[in-house]
């Protein structure tokens, strides 16, 4: 058995053949590998100078064929990553194609995709299993058709990716074919490839990247040290943290600023650490573990202030900012910066995180922002870090008033994601009325009060267009609230309701007592009023601001562009901005366009007859467009939000 690392151009170049045997399982990668990889191109492809990246391996055998044969090579382990490899590369071939470079479509066909002087099964230099070989050889031949093959979906998923990323063929094939690094595993003639392949896949529990970061260590610490440094440096660390160590390292290595893949800790750690100072290492590994501990896990964190904003950060998801809060903790431990102000800084980034969950903004920059912020602050910001914080997180998509207010007002808060979120934000706001004796929040859930079943004395009392009116500002936060009372109010008339959340001990259920009916007005009332609210929580911190919006000023304006998952198409009515939106989602998002049309039935759906006045979309579907322009506009943010596409959607009007 030979191992050897290599660049995966050294992999697939020149005339040979990989064969997938017949143990082996058909084509299953699925989405969440498909984006795992695609991330790591794109990450890749952002990089002035790229550096080599592991992929994982293959273990491959060589078999015996005809001399005039080209040398095939039995695939044991790997087909999932190879195979994916090869789809993407037909892809950048086709595009090619479609942009007129034959010569560079031809130089990744002849090159890597195919033995071009070889004829039938030996033209092609992957040989899926029997199940998948049809389809593999339809992709490459170039008229795929078997839409229900999970080879021709990877195609289409990258496809898509490919075009709303709008990346260059050549960029991503210098990439995958010069960067991309795999372990070559060769076995001999005498190995048994289903043995090996067997335990390859064996149910045991494989070893973690910290159970080789931990053994890599030792072997650089001399035996008679060794018992006295794991229980003083390691032992703590691998029982405060247990399964999270390995996360805690990725984190610990990227305090300097580095992106880091989980599959990749193992690798950059070693590029840290030499014989000389490897003990040394491990005792900076383990001081910052015991932030590391605190942030995650805020029971352990002493001081109280400290401890509550910990709590409040993790409910909020905040994981991609330890890189960074591990670096203000170390300032804090060493009297660099205050304990005001590290709770300043704490508040800033809940300030930072709050407002762009509210609007929607993609969080999949995060992990990209946060390692990179401190080393811009202390060197740009070295007398004054908390102000040289806020200044760097204001131009990394931190939204303004205007856009805080209308989509606190206008978005849908209620989903299994933003829910938890959701439940934060009215505490804060509960908590805003300072009481001394506070209420406890363990125990209290979300409640609608115009519910979310209607009964007929709700469908009165809401008025003729009550479904609009159900079906936009249901899941409002201003028909939010919290209570411990959920049986008992239900699906309740609102007399009802208001006798039971007059009995409540929270501020923000008084404000029901006053109201003689709960209407689309009332709930649009209210939501303003918690805007206003959370406007003076989380306050602007930069140094430019706008002024809330007139939510009535929609209606008379005249929408002339709509920009949507990076594209920019015109428009000359909101009518036309509606059917333009969900067009694009059906084009590039299908599958979250099924989503959308299974959560708003009462405006999009197959039946022509269900609504009122419609348009016909490109895909078949129906939409109701018979809306006021505030009504679609609210429809398109809750409809975005409910696939997290919120932020990549922007009117502009006249």
């Amino acid at each position: 058995m030979k191992a050897t690392e290599t660049k995966l151009l050294e992999i697939i170049e020149g005339t040979k053949q990989y064969v997938i045997p017949l143990f082996q399982r058909t084509y299953s990668w699925t989405k969440k590998e498909w984006e795992d990889l695609w991330e790591d191109l794109v990450a890749l492809s952002e990089m002035e100078n790229p550096r080599t990246h592991f992929i994982g391996s293959i273990v491959n055998m060589q078999t015996v064929s005809v001399p005039e044969g080209v040398a095939k090579f039995l695939l044991i382990d790997g087909q999932q990553r190879l195979t994916t490899i090869f789809v993407l590369l037909i892809l950048l071939r086709n595009k090619a194609k479609e942009s007129q470079n034959q010569e560079f479509a031809d130089e990744i066909n002849n090159t890597l995709l195919v033995n071009p002087y070889k004829r039938d099964n030996d033209f092609y230099k992957l040989m899926p299993t029997q199940v998948d070989r049809e389809a593999y050889q339809n992709l490459i031949n170039g008229n795929a058709n078997d839409t229900g093959n999970q080879l021709t979906r990877a195609y289409a998923f990258f496809d898509k990716k490919l075009k709303q990323a709008k990346l260059e063929p050549e960029k991503l094939k210098k990439i995958i074919i010069s960067y991309f690094s795999m372990v070559s595993i060769l076995l001999e003639g005498d190995d048994n490839p289903y043995l090996v392949f067997e335990s390859l896949n064996a149910k045991g529990r494989p070893l973690t990247q910290a159970d080789l970061i931990r053994n890599y260590f030792f072997m650089r610490v001399h035996v008679d040290d060794q018992e006295d440094i794991y229980k003083t440096y390691w032992q703590p660390m691998q029982s405060a943290l247990s399964d999270s160590l390995t996360e805690y390292i990725r984190h610990f290595l990227m305090r300097d600023g580095n992106i880091i893949k989980q599959r990749d800790v193992y690798y950059a750690l070693k590029e840290s650490v030499a014989n000389s100072n490897a003990v040394d290492y491990l005792k900076e590994l383990r001081r910052y573990s015991v932030y590391y501990q605190r942030l995650k896990f805020p029971e352990s964190e002493p001081e109280i202030e400290l401890k509550r904003l910990f709590r409040k950060l993790n409910r909020i998801e905040v994981t991609t900012a330890y890189p960074l809060l591990l670096n203000f903790y170390s300032n804090y431990d060493e009297g660099k910066i205050s304990k005001v102000d590290f709770v300043d800084i704490l508040s800033t980034l809940e300030n930072y995180l709050i407002r762009r969950f509210v609007c929607d903004v993609p969080t999949n920059q995060l992990n990209k922002i946060f390692p990179a912020v401190y080393l811009a602050i202390t060197a740009k910001y070295p007398g004054n870090i908390v102000e040289g914080f806020k200044n760097a997180l204001q131009s990394r998509g931190y939204p303004k008033d205007s856009e805080f207010f209308l989509h606190f007002t206008e978005n849908s808060f209620y989903s299994v994601k933003s829910s938890p979120k959701t439940k934060l934000i009215l505490e804060t706001l509960e908590e805003k009325f300072a009481h001394k004796e506070k209420v406890p929040f363990d125990n209290l859930s979300l409640e609608h009060i115009m519910p979310q079943t209607l009964s007929e004395w709700w469908q009165k009392e809401l008025g003729g267009e009550w479904e609009e009116t159900h079906e936009l500002l249901l899941h409002t936060i201003g028909n939010l609230t919290l209570t411990a009372y959920n049986p008992e109010l239900s699906n309740n008339d609102f007399p009802t309701k208001k006798k039971t959340l007059n009995e409540s001990h929270l501020e923000l259920n008084k404000y029901f007592s006053s109201l003689p009916s709960w209407t689309g007005k009332e709930i649009e009332q209210r939501s303003e009023i918690l805007a206003e609210s959370a406007l003076k929580i989380w306050k602007y911190f930069g140094q430019e601001n706008s002024t809330p919006p007139d939510l009535q000023g929609v209606t008379r304006t005249t929408p002339f562009a709509l920009k949507i998952l990076g594209q920019q198409k015109p428009v000359d009515s909101w009518r036309d901005v509606l059917v333009k939106t969900l067009n694009t989602i059906a084009d590039l998002e299908p599958e979250k366009f099924e989503v959308i049309a299974h959560n708003c039935s009462r405006y999009l759906g197959k039946d022509k007859n269900k609504f009122r006045t419609t348009k016909e979309l490109k895909n078949g579907y129906f939409i109701e467009v018979n809306l006021s322009a505030k009504s679609i506009r609210k429809f398109c943010y809750q409809a975005l939000e409910t696939v997290e596409l919120g932020s990549e959607w922007k009117v502009e009007v006249r």
